[in-house]
């Protein structure tokens, strides 16, 4: 598939075929791919959680949708996904490697970083993640976990501290899907985000 293509067919798939799991290999190229994504200082400070069997879906489940949250279309869909893989970043790994000679920053403050790194390059990585899926016939969507369930979901899982999931990934081959009804806002043109030379 042309890559222009890849980008125009991405969009957040809601609802996935159940009895058609993710082929071994497409998760390999998922995740070697997101080993591709930019990271400053070459840090890579990522780290990624892969949940295939229904035992570990099941407990993601649980373990990070809010009590009471319901069983609404959304997540009737989304837990129809036969993969979901959870991004963290690792700050403390960034601020290791810009304490390292060439960069120099010893004392380690979060203060020299313009914004988080950690996040921004995890996010990279989990985009690369939701263009090779489209790459590959399936869909994806980038959803949050909930403040409230972050606990529940490092104990289900044993994740340690210094890892931040900044989402989550459902893929899988699509199903029938209800469009989002955001999507009525349209998508904002060119002219009206881009400024050239100067902002105003």
């Amino acid at each position: 598939m042309e890559f222009a293509e890849v980008v125009r067919r991405r969009r957040m798939v809601r609802n996935y075929d159940p009895d058609r799991p993710v082929p071994p290999e497409v998760l390999e190229r998922l995740l070697e791919h997101a080993l591709r994504a930019p990271s400053a200082g070459f840090s890579q400070g990522w780290g990624f959680l892969v949940l295939e069997s229904p035992e570990d879906r099941e407990l993601f489940w649980t373990a990070s949708t809010p009590e009471g949250g319901g069983t609404g279309r959304w997540l009737t869909g989304m837990r129809r996904a036969p993969l979901i893989v959870v991004p963290h970043g690792n700050r403390s790994v960034y601020l290791e490697r810009y304490a390292e000679p060439d960069k120099g920053w010893a004392d380690r403050s979060t203060d020299r970083w313009p914004v988080p790194y950690w996040y921004v390059d995890t996010g990279f990585a989990a985009l690369l993640m939701m263009l090779t899926a489209v790459d590959e016939g399936l869909g994806s969507c980038f959803f949050g976990i909930p403040p409230q369930r972050l606990r529940s979901y490092r104990e289900a899982f044993g994740v340690p501290d210094a890892y931040h999931p900044i989402g989550a990934l459902t893929i899988g081959y699509r199903a029938p899907d209800h469009r989002s009804p955001s999507l009525r806002r349209g998508r904002r043109p060119v002219d009206e985000v881009v400024r050239r030379g100067r902002w105003s």
